[in-house]
């Protein structure tokens, strides 16, 4: 007797009605399902085009749209292809339009949900493959109360999801579905394929250690939105070697039949007993990683410092002392400190996190801010970066929170990541004598943004952006850690696109879903200074260091037992001391500010 593999397709944007979809994709999969004899594979679709049909997107919502998708922090600093909006296509303004009205409107994603598990429980797929705004509008409906009903369920728990063209992690899309975090689903195993090359807003899911998920890289890339199709995605060699063939090898008798098989491949879904048939993995010890970064020699004279790469061997000195093992420190110094070198290094770091691990990422350089054109095309906040060393004012050539919040905001909540930063968070002015100032000015042309002219004073005063999320908290002072003073301000580590939700708001839903509220992972973020102050070089004798990374040196490696509280509490009042107008700042979970310093 045939074995049946059921698959539900769900399509991406753009009206389906009139296209062969429903015939490219079984061709296509059955191209890259390996032979195996006695095996049928059926295939069933879910078609929403009606739904959306009733909603008109102007042009101008369309580009808005876009906007938002890339200004979100999918931008040019990931991908050269990505934040142009005068070079996006016509098929992509209209995607990015119909993405964000659905994402906007709960009566829209109402309708969606109710449609797809409608198709789920008539058909009882054994896999469900989706495709651009069909993997948000499953996402969605996988994600919601709905989804543990008991004709669901169970469906659910034995199916293959696969999500691909996917803009389910794009920062605008996951802040406003799920609070900022990609959430974990209860199906047998999740298969996500990411490819580089897709401009249409997609974004990798990365560094999230959940059992039953996988991400596989698919690159290809085609003219145009060629790199989107669905078809090539679907054949793609590592579809066909990490998701078809074990499938195949499921039915082919080597396990349960159907798609159940495939769930014995994967880590058990979170709450779910494991398959007798797998060996318990041997879970491995914690981990003790650090990237060190120091910047002296920039290309521009009168940029260049003397005490970072002091700080840097400094630093890896009291980490080994600490107990860190030499190998497991990097280190990345001058002219190899590029946006790309940083970034390279930074994913070795965070790759592959597990609980209990110790992280650290520490920097010494110049830091600055960058004002930034948001959705209505004007600038409307500003976004704090470190400078590389071929730094050039561009979100590309700047470490900045657009790029590092889609490596550490999947994390798991008991990894331990410091991010220790010796610069200041704006331009700062070389002074006269040993205290040289760790940040660099604007030129005036990207000043220019941050101004307007004041008819009634006659003079240049600082413009008003709009704040990032004026509802995040009634507490005096908490908005402007995260925000900037401005409340306008990407500040590093903050993950501040994703953070959505008003104080109420998330009241509301750490009573619905105390999961969810959480939201994305917090680092331990440990600053030199406070905002607008100046991050200064201190010279021991003849040898130049950054004064706060001295003063913290000589703390750890002196007072064994303080607190991450305590230890910048100190260090700012040894600052003090020595006539430095510079406060450091610590924020983080409030369990870690107060947790003895260990590893560091």
């Amino acid at each position: 007797m045939a074995k049946s593999l059921k698959i539900l397709g769900v399509h991406g944007l753009g009206d389906q009605r009139l296209s062969d979809w429903q015939t490219k994709w079984p061709e296509a999969v059955r191209r890259a399902f390996p032979a195996t004899e006695g095996v049928e594979l059926e295939f069933e679709f879910i078609v929403y085009d009606d739904i959306f049909e009733k909603t008109d997107i102007s042009a101008w919502e369309a580009m808005g749209a876009v906007a938002k998708l890339v200004a979100s922090g999918v931008s040019s600093a990931i991908s050269p292809h990505r934040g142009i909006l005068g070079d996006v296509s016509e098929k992509i303004r209209w995607t990015a339009g119909y993405v964000v009205a659905w994402v906007e409107d709960e009566g829209f994603k109402t309708r969606t949900r109710k449609r797809v598990f409608e198709r789920i429980t008539a058909f009882e797929p054994d896999v469900i493959l989706t495709h651009s705004l069909g993997s948000l509008v499953t996402y969605n409906a996988f994600t919601h109360p709905e989804a543990q009903a008991e004709d669901v369920a169970p469906l659910l728990r034995k199916a293959t999801y696969v999500t691909f063209g996917s803009q389910i992690n794009n920062p605008f899309v996951v802040r406003n579905l799920t609070n900022g975090r990609v959430q974990p689903l209860q199906v047998a195993a999740w298969r996500h394929l990411y490819n580089q090359h897709d401009d249409v807003f997609t974004a990798p899911i990365r560094n999230w250690p959940v059992a039953n998920f996988r991400q596989i890289e698919t690159p290809f890339d085609e003219p145009g939105v060629g790199d989107h199709s669905a078809e090539a995605y679907l054949g793609h060699n590592a579809t066909i070697d990490n998701l078809w063939r074990p499938l195949a090898d499921a039915l082919d008798g080597k396990g349960l039949a159907g798609a159940r098989a495939f769930a014995a491949l994967a880590e058990p879904t979170p709450g779910k007993a494991r398959s007798k048939a797998r060996a318990e993995p041997k879970p491995r010890s914690k981990r003790r990683k650090a990237l060190l970064v120091g910047i002296n020699d920039y290309p521009e004279g009168s940029q260049r410092l003397e005490g970072c790469v002091n700080d840097v061997f400094t630093m890896s000195a009291v980490l080994q002392e600490r107990g860190f093992e030499p190998e497991a420190i990097r280190t990345c110094l001058d002219g190899r400190a590029t946006a790309d070198g940083i970034l390279s290094r930074l994913r070795w770091l965070l790759d592959e996190p597990a609980a209990g691990d110790e992280l650290v990422f520490y920097y010494s350089g110049h830091g600055a801010q960058i004002p930034e054109y948001g959705e209505d095309f004007e600038p409307d906040h500003n976004l704090e970066v470190l400078v590389p060393w071929d730094f050039d004012w561009t979100p590309g050539r700047a470490i900045s929170d657009d790029q590092l919040h889609g490596l550490y905001a999947q994390l798991p909540y008991d990894t331990r990541l410091a991010l220790i930063f010796d610069c200041c968070h704006a331009g700062g002015l070389h002074r006269d004598g040993a205290a040289r100032a760790r940040g660099i000015t604007p030129p005036d042309d990207i000043r220019h943004r941050q101004l307007r002219w004041d008819k009634a004073t006659e003079m240049w005063v600082p413009r008003s952006f709009r704040r990032i999320n004026s509802g995040f908290t009634a507490e005096a002072g908490v908005a402007d850690r995260y925000f900037g003073r401005d409340g306008a301000t990407r500040r590093l580590g903050r993950a501040a696109m994703l953070r959505g939700l008003s104080a109420a708001e998330n009241t509301a839903l750490q009573k619905a879903n105390a999961a969810q509220a959480e939201g994305p992972y917090l680092p331990l973020i440990i600053e030199a200074c406070g905002e607008g102050q100046l991050s200064y070089e201190y010279r021991h004798g003849v040898i130049s260091h950054g004064a706060f990374t001295f003063s913290l040196a000589n703390l750890l490696r002196r007072q064994r037992d303080l607190s991450f509280g305590e230890l910048v509490v100190r260090a700012g009042a040894q600052l003090a001391e020595l006539g430095y107008d510079q406060a450091p700042q610590i924020l983080g979970p409030s369990a870690v500010v107060g947790a003895k310093v260990i590893g560091l």
